[in-house]
């Protein structure tokens, strides 16, 4: 055990606790939107930030530096991907979803903005997105939580059972206590911890490279490893990733929290750098991985093995708690988007419909720590699969499910609550029919998934009746808000004169 390194990671989780106590002493008389989605206060740095390290999870560190190191250039159409989809969310659909979700009763779900969008009194889609964010999320949950065993295991040998129990008590304890500000706020410093991680390693390394000093400078690297182009299912399977950013709810819900309109331009500027940069130097780790250590018996541990070998225990601890980082940046994400979606999507009309805000916070405190003790067991299961592997499903079924509704929404003034349903529904089976039975094919199931879910809600919406004059009326005054509050209350009492 790594006495120094043990210390740092104890230090590092005090931190994050301490934001949690510090915005539960601050909470006192909140609602659930303050809860749920920081009463719509976040300034741009926390914003951007905060949805990239939520959606830059372990994987960046461990997941993409790996199959980079084992496998070469043709990993790098995912972070390619991954950058496109991301800017495009950003530029096209963070704007339009922060008015859509203020003029649609000011929603703070996305299942919630999708009921409100069509302003139905069906909460037929509210059960349905909320069923499969709880199932979804808990197994993406698991493989954060599970990476933060794996790096303890690796690191400093404490048991990874023990670790992965030790990681998801420091998860719940701040997003139970804090919320939507407490997760905002801890994924900010987690992603400058990120960012100053993946640029700080990977240069020492290939300095050292360059120098002569590296354990494996002259090693040999496997045929076509520098070749992009090598497999055609890699180009097309990479670049899909890039859909799932359009439908991913822990991240997209940021756009919602955002203060303003100017405050969203400039936090888009600052979550697209960051992503950028992140993407470029997680490759970068797994190429100068492969230059400076040679051969590894365990891929995954890449980053770890290489930050270990250069630097001094103190300054290891610290770069390696980035991995803490990024799985707990995305866990609490995911934890309150499940919160959230339960607490207003299925407790409240479902089985409380007259629940205060008040019960409505504690029902969603308690669906944090229920999600979370599912997850730790599945991530405790040998049998539950690998943490890339969690992730890639996920993704999959959320950017297949959600990805064109929220778009269609978004941009298509004649779109349906009838197509909406259609689209998620088939969106989601073929994305897991297509993971079940082709996934031999070589393609991700995000692709056919996507587009299965887009042309089946286009269908269905222009088969369907017309969307009524007061839904028109919504779509009209969502693209009129300039800013709020103000715009968002005209354009909220418009809506009650149509």
């Amino acid at each position: 055990m790594n006495v120094t390194e043990l210390v740092v990671f104890i230090i590092y989780f005090v931190f994050m606790v301490g934001i949690g106590i510090y915005f539960f002493a601050k909470s006192k008389g909140d609602n659930e939107k303050d809860y749920f989605l920081g009463g719509r206060q976040m300034g741009p740095w926390v914003s951007a930030l905060s949805a990239g390290a939520s959606d830059m999870s372990a994987w960046v560190l461990m997941g993409l530096p790996a199959s980079v190191y084992a496998l070469g250039m043709g990993q790098i159409w995912i972070a390619v991907g991954l950058a496109i989809g991301y800017a495009l969310s950003w530029i096209f659909e963070a704007p339009r979803l922060r008015k859509f979700s203020i003029a649609a009763k000011d929603s703070i779900t996305i299942p919630q903005y999708l009921t409100n969008r069509f302003l139905s009194k069906s909460k037929f889609l509210q059960i349905i997105c909320a069923i499969i964010f709880l199932v979804a999320y808990t197994i993406y949950a698991a493989s954060s939580i599970k990476a933060c065993g794996t790096l303890f295991s690796t690191v400093i040998g404490i048991n990874e059972t023990t670790a992965m129990y030790l990681a998801a008590f420091i998860i719940i304890a701040y997003t139970f206590l804090g919320g939507f500000n407490a997760v905002c706020w801890t994924d900010f410093f987690q992603g400058l911890l990120m960012l100053a991680a993946l640029l700080i390693a990977p240069i020492f390394a290939l300095a050292l490279v360059n120098g002569g000093e590296a354990v494996a400078a002259s090693a040999p690297t496997p045929e076509g490893y520098w070749d992009a182009f090598t497999s055609w299912s890699d180009i097309i399977s990479g670049l899909g990733w890039g859909l799932g950013y359009f439908g991913m709810p822990h991240i997209i819900i940021r756009f919602m929290s955002i203060r303003s309109n100017k405050d969203l331009r400039k936090s888009s500027v600052i979550g697209i750098s960051w992503t950028f940069i992140i993407l470029i130097f997680s490759v970068a780790s797994g190429l100068i991985g492969r230059m400076f250590l040679g051969e590894i018996s365990d891929s995954s541990v890449v980053f770890i093995t290489m930050v270990r070998t250069i630097f001094p225990a103190v300054v290891s601890g610290i770069l390696l708690s980035a991995i803490l980082a990024a799985a707990m940046s995305t866990c609490d994400s995911q934890l309150l988007a499940s919160a959230s979606a339960f607490a207003s999507d299925v407790y409240k009309p479902v089985f409380r419909k007259n629940a205060s805000d008040n019960e409505m916070l504690w029902a969603g405190r308690i669906v944090v720590v229920v999600i979370s003790v599912i997850a730790l067991l599945i991530a405790a299961d040998p049998g539950s699969g690998t943490i890339m592997g969690l992730v890639e499903n996920a993704w999959g079924v959320f950017g297949a499910a959600f990805g064109p509704v929220i778009m269609l929404s978004l941009f298509w003034r004649r779109f349906t609550f009838g197509g909406a349903v259609a689209g998620i529904v088939v969106g989601a089976v073929v994305d897991v029919a297509w993971l079940a039975f082709l996934s031999g094919t070589g393609v991700y199931e995000i692709i056919p998934g996507f587009f299965a879910g887009l042309i089946a809600a286009v269908i269905a919406a222009s088969v369907g009746k017309a969307p009524s004059k007061e839904v028109e009326a919504l779509y009209h005054a969502a693209v009129a808000i300039k800013d709020c509050p103000r715009s968002a209350r005209r354009a909220r009492m418009n809506l009650s004169h149509p």
